[in-house]
């Protein structure tokens, strides 16, 4: 069997490496020139650090722990408003859970499974012609190709979504905020920890991965309206949040001009992508391209994970059409869990209105230090992290012991 994976991030490596464990012939495109490293601290939580582990790749990863210690949140007038252990507030398991730069996990699930499918980089599909019994690809550049399976796991603005289904806005849920995130210096001396300030329906934060010489710059505006405009026009990007966050105090002045100063300025919009299948016929959707949760989570890389071990273990296990619906049954409530905890998210992060904020500032002071005693902060994430367990695939259990890790 062939199959082609669009997308070399996060999604796509993992389905990558079980799809050759399970003998089948892969191929992933990419549209990057090669696998795309920094990016910004990510986590590794519950049922997905059992798929690193499966992968035998959890030695790398916990090496790649950043391991941050405290997260500082600040008033509009710069004062202090409270603290928390990150850990914490996002329901981690100590000396379990992993934050690493994302750049770094797709560089450790890429090498795992580089030298056993076939790469094409600085490419893209350009059509895709579902014929029954395959699947016949034409790229922007490639040869055309015949394939048995086609899976997208090419993002939030997934291009094998866009060929497949339609248009994206009819799965694109717009969360009301657009985000831009950059690399600073770290003339501050600052490691293992972030700083968060915020104002109604604004924020902006600074982010030690670390002992590292660089800073994690990031701006986040409340918008009524989607600026899609901007998405492909870094110079708009930078007048956009220039505009929004101009005049402001605390330290947004040094991120302004950091953010002018970046060569490698990221923007985009908070949404999620709900559909109400995640396939068609032989061309299925993994990762943020079927149901992206927004970084308000904190789970898309999460989710991501256990879709492509899911996914991979079903078309091993039965035709294509029958293997892409009984991966959705089996992992979409896990997603809906997960997506759900953006609504927290986006009012820890990011309150909209001056009594949500002064709130939000009033737990962090007299309510969030009680709840960090008696560990009952982050319960609703550490249950949505582990709403799934695990399915054992004909041949995964030999394989993983094989690498010689625990497949716990």
């Amino acid at each position: 069997m062939k199959a082609l994976i669009s997308g070399a991030s996060i999604a796509g490596p993992t389905l990558a490496y079980w799809l050759h464990r399970y003998g089948w012939e892969v191929t992933v495109v990419e549209k990057a020139p090669t696998v795309r490293g920094g990016g910004y601290p990510i986590d590794v939580r519950g049922t997905a650090l059992d798929v690193i582990d499966r992968m035998g790749v959890l030695p790398q990863v916990r090496a790649a722990h950043i391991n941050s210690r405290k997260l500082t949140f600040f008033a509009p007038d710069g004062k202090v408003a409270g603290s928390m252990d990150p850990e914490k507030l996002t329901g981690g398991v100590a000396r379990r859970d992993v934050e690493l730069p994302r750049g770094d996990l797709t560089s450790i699930l890429y090498a795992a499974v580089r030298d056993d499918v076939e790469w094409i980089f600085s490419d893209s599909i350009a059509a895709i012609d579902d014929h029954g019994d395959g699947v016949t690809v034409a790229f922007d550049k490639h040869r055309t190709e015949d394939f048995d399976v086609v899976i997208g796991a090419d993002g939030l603005h997934s291009n094998t979504r866009r060929l497949t289904f339609g248009p994206e806005d009819q799965f694109n849920h717009y969360l009301g905020y657009c985000f831009a995130g950059f690399t600073i210096p770290n003339d501050l001396g600052l490691a293992h920890e972030g700083l968060l300030w915020s104002t109604p329906g604004r924020m902006a934060a600074i982010y030690a991965p670390g002992c590292s010489p660089t800073l994690h710059g990031f701006l986040m505006a409340k918008r009524p309206i989607p600026p899609l405009a901007e998405l492909r026009d870094v110079a708009a990007q930078r007048a956009l949040m220039t505009e929004i966050f101009g005049g402001e105090g605390w330290l947004v002045p040094r991120l302004l001009d950091g953010m002018r100063a970046a060569d490698d300025v990221f923007f985009d919009v908070t949404s999620q992508i709900r559909m109400p299948v995640w396939s068609r016929g032989r061309v299925g959707l993994a990762g943020d391209a079927a149901h992206a949760p927004s970084f308000f989570s904190g789970q898309g890389s999460s989710i991501a994970l256990v879709g492509g071990y899911v996914l991979a273990g079903e078309l091993a296990s039965a035709p294509p059409e029958v293997a892409f619906k009984t991966y959705e049954q089996k992992t979409r409530d896990f997603v809906r869990q997960n997506q759900a905890l953006a609504d927290d998210g986006a009012s820890m992060l990011a309150p909209s209105t001056t009594r949500a904020l002064w709130f939000r500032n009033h737990v962090l002071l007299k309510v969030a230090p009680l709840l960090e005693a008696t560990g009952l902060t982050g319960r609703d994430i550490r249950a949505a992290t582990t709403a799934l367990t695990l399915p054992d695939y004909p041949g995964a259990t030999a394989l993983v012991d094989a690498a010689g890790t625990s497949g716990s």
